[in-house]
């Protein structure tokens, strides 16, 4: 069965089959962080095309945190009558721990999927 391009991204799938796990652990586990597998499970497609391939997907995570920062800081001034400083910054804290997994997963994930060369094969 083949699978749509955004739910093969939305469960961190290979770009290639979409049926391989991009990582060895759930995007939000917080085990094995930056660990991504080296072949793909079911087409054995190389999944780390070169060294540091991935460092490019910092970009994508950076903009996950900018985004999370300006919802954070949206949220509380609208929930909150007077925000004071410490409650912006432990918000945006705690929720960057939280979302941290997801966050690296999904910027690798969608670095994959857009600057990869691995073409969707479709059958």
């Amino acid at each position: 069965m083949s699978k749509s391009l955004g739910l093969a991204i939305a469960s961190c799938k290979c770009p290639h089959c979409r049926e391989g796990k991009l990582f060895p652990v759930s995007p939000f586990s917080y085990r094995k962080l930056s660990a991504t597998n080296k072949k793909c499970e079911v087409c054995g497609v190389n999944l780390i095309p070169e060294p540091g391939f991935y460092d490019g997907a910092m970009y994508i995570s950076y903009a996950f945190s900018v985004a999370l920062v300006i919802t954070s800081l949206v949220a509380v001034t609208v929930l909150v009558k007077k925000p004071e400083l410490w409650m912006y910054m432990s918000t945006v804290v705690v929720l960057n721990i939280i979302l941290l997994p997801a966050m690296l997963r999904y910027s690798k994930t969608l670095y994959q999927f857009g600057m990869g060369k691995l073409k969707y094969r479709g059958f």
